[in-house]
């Protein structure tokens, strides 16, 4: 299988909210590039909701889309944090966390009940969400004489490659994202140069 180099995730946050039998879930989506941002969300989402009783979440993270995490936050296995992640794969979506608070209004919903509730907290703030592609780029940074700008310049603009960072002295650098697809051809073309360096930083 050739590797995708797109992936869809959410602009900004959003929210939305879902009501049962007295219970009501507040469903937030956030776009993140780590695992350690969780943290301090849902932390911020207990502080402002402090007299709710669970606060689940779901999460999918890296444009291959293999890392995941849930949490029923002490609601029955099962019924939260995983119909929550169903969701987010049934729309394809990566990059991603979403936190349901949920008020209990004092009525059992019962199994199939909450699978549905935090199913449809999620999918409500998703409808919300202005969902977006992103290309998975690689992040270099070449180094170079001055003299040999020109020929940099050109590969970097033939292949609209963006420009993060670059530094022009005697010795110069720039730091460039280059698309996952476009990867090998544009390091052949720099490899080709004499005496430019190439040192892969990380994944976007």
């Amino acid at each position: 299988m050739l590797f995708e180099d797109t992936y869809r995730t959410i602009e900004n946050p959003s929210e939305g909210t879902f009501r049962d039998r007295g219970s009501k879930f507040l469903g937030y989506a956030y776009p993140i590039t780590s695992e350690s941002e969780i943290k301090a969300i849902v932390a911020s989402l207990k502080s402002e909701h402090p007299k709710a009783n669970y606060h689940c979440w779901a999460m999918r993270l890296t444009a291959d889309r293999s890392v995941f995490k849930l949490n029923d936050d002490g609601e029955p296995a099962g019924t939260a944090g995983r119909p929550m992640l169903n969701t987010l794969l049934s729309k394809d979506i990566t990059n991603i966390l979403v936190v349901v608070v949920r008020y209990f209004g004092g009525t059992l919903l019962g199994v199939p009940g909450l699978i549905n509730a935090y199913k449809m907290a999620t999918e409500e703030a998703l409808e919300h969400a202005v969902i977006i592609e992103k290309t998975v780029n690689d992040v270099y940074t070449i180094s170079f004489n001055y003299l040999q700008m020109n020929d940099i310049m050109r590969i970097v603009k033939e292949a609209d490659l963006a420009i993060l960072n670059q530094q022009f002295d005697n010795n110069c650098s720039m730091q460039v994202s280059i698309r996952k697809m476009q990867v090998n051809m544009v390091l052949d073309k720099l490899h080709k140069l004499t005496g430019v360096n190439v040192k892969y930083d990380h994944s976007i």
